[in-house]
């Protein structure tokens, strides 16, 4: 109405407010300002912008602890599935000062922060590479078995340096590739724990081989990770349980839980899908080592051609000229009961964190604009980067869902920011939708909300998100992404 001064920035009129942390559950405006919100309740007064939020949910936007998408288009496809933080936290990035200056340059369509790189901080100081503070640099070097042996005590030296001056600079926790590194000492991943409870940051860990795999290995990954928090009292989170632990995850959550009823700080997250995704370079993908996982060459699928791998030949072809190239590995199997029922058990599990392991695009030309929407049709990646939450809450909270509308929001949320907030103070304000807390907030149908990506259509958008909203501004609006909208801000931690 011409002469009437809006109270607000944006208003959200009419929604379903649901807030995992207080428990409320009730139809509400919710008033924006300054990026923060303002007030929840039936007259909070008119806003500059106004949108509808008419039979829809309205909550805390979805916070992403291990998403390896750092660029605008795939982060896009993370906002469209109701992200509004996501965070490189499993393998991490470093120097963390180079990778936060270049995401702030660039501007990102969500916040973003980095935990430090234990894989690439060996990297520098076993193997010589130079780093730039990307991911792109550990998935060129993956196959390189210099860094993945034990490591001289200078060099383990040099790697509690880099990863010391990673937390100086804000780094969120400490991300540990253990996994990649079979020829690693544990007696080193005990050092690097260490490191993190004495800094009072969090470890990611991508888990050793299961001792059932690998019969002959140094330690059971599952093991290491409870001693590590038993020992030293660090906050052990175990990366994607569902995908390392695979038909062990029954005995591997058993191990967690009675861990954790110890007085262990031991989390977990889980993805929901069957197959994971990572370099064809990486050593647990070596052809003579496929069969601890019960797989053959051809449960990998090469995203750059779309290849089933056919042969061992064919593997080892790949690996040698590309071995940074991104594969999916079939693991699970989503359509076999029995796989199901272990993929639900990951993501049931009391606590469990949903976390997507967003894996970046990968373009059979040269990648367009970073700005370009919609995307090309040549854009691959794993449906998880573009359908994880909504996949989650369909599988979660939907009719048949095992866990309910508030619960599954909490692990989507709540949960991943509580993890943080210790030392990362900003955390605080988010991953809740309360007066005072950051404008962070997803609106979506409950009755439609559901993951649209599949393993042939990779990046297609989830659907029943309506509207997201990024420090109090709306980067998808009506279900469209807001050309030109990067609002997304750093999250650091505090120096101890």
């Amino acid at each position: 109405m011409a002469g009437v001064t809006a109270d607000n920035d944006v208003v959200l009129r009419g929604g379903r407010v649901v807030d995992p942390e207080s428990g409320r559950d009730e139809v509400a405006d919710v008033a924006i300002s300054g990026g923060r919100v303002a007030a929840i309740g039936p007259d909070v007064g008119r806003g500059q912008a106004e949108l509808d939020a008419t039979g829809h949910v309205v909550t805390a936007g979805f916070i992403d602890l291990h998403s390896h998408v750092n660029g605008i288009a795939g982060l896009r496809l993370q906002a469209l599935d109701g992200v509004t933080t996501a965070l490189e936290l499993e393998a991490g990035v470093t120097p963390v000062a180079t990778a936060y200056e270049h995401a702030a340059a660039e501007g990102r369509p969500v916040n973003f922060g980095f935990a430090s790189s234990w894989a690439l901080a060996r990297m520098e100081a076993v193997a010589g590479i130079t780093l730039d503070g990307s991911l792109a640099a550990f998935l060129a070097n993956i196959a390189r078995p210099g860094w993945q042996s034990e490591a001289r005590p200078a060099q383990v030296t040099a790697v509690l340096s880099r990863l010391s001056a990673d937390l100086a600079d804000g780094a969120l926790g400490i991300g540990i590739l253990v996994g990649y590194a079979p020829g690693s000492d544990p007696a080193e991943y005990l050092q690097v724990a260490a490191l993190a409870a004495e800094a009072g940051v969090p470890t990611f860990t991508h888990a050793r081989d299961m001792i059932e795999m690998v019969p002959g290995a140094a330690i059971d990954g599952a093991e290491e990770i409870v001693r590590a928090a038993e020992q030293t009292g660090a906050r052990m989170h175990y990366c994607h349980v569902n995908s390392t632990s695979q038909r062990y995850v029954d005995r591997v959550l058993g191990l967690v839980s009675r861990a954790q009823q110890a007085g262990a700080r031991v989390s977990t997250e889980a993805y929901p899908y069957g197959s994971g995704m990572t370099g064809i370079g990486a050593a647990f993908l070596a052809p003579e080592r496929l069969g601890e996982r019960g797989l053959t060459p051809s449960s990998l699928t090469y995203a750059p051609t779309g290849e089933q791998v056919a042969s061992v030949q064919r593997l080892r072809e790949l690996r040698a000229s590309d071995p940074a190239g991104l594969a999916i590995i079939r693991l699970l199997d989503e359509d076999d009961p029995a796989d199901l029922r272990l993929l639900m058990s990951s993501l049931e599990f009391p606590d469990a964190i949903v976390a997507s392991d967003a894996m970046p695009l990968t373009w059979s030309g040269t990648a367009p604009d970073p700005m370009a929407w919609p995307l090309r049709g040549d854009a691959v990646t794993h449906p998880r980067t573009a359908g994880t939450f909504c996949r989650a809450l369909r599988m979660l909270a939907g009719p048949d869902g095992p866990l309910g509308l508030m619960e599954s929001l909490r692990r989507c949320s709540l949960l991943p920011a509580r993890l943080l907030q210790d030392q990362v103070p900003g955390m605080r304000a988010k991953g809740r939708l309360q007066p005072g807390s950051d404008a962070d907030i997803v609106v979506f149908d409950p009755a439609t909300v559901t993951d649209q990506a599949t393993y042939s259509a990779s990046t297609r958008p989830s659907t029943g998100v309506r509207h997201v909203l990024v420090n109090g501004t709306p980067v998808v609006r009506d279900a469209q992404v807001v050309a030109g909208a990067l609002p997304g801000r750093p999250v650091r931690a505090t120096v101890r």
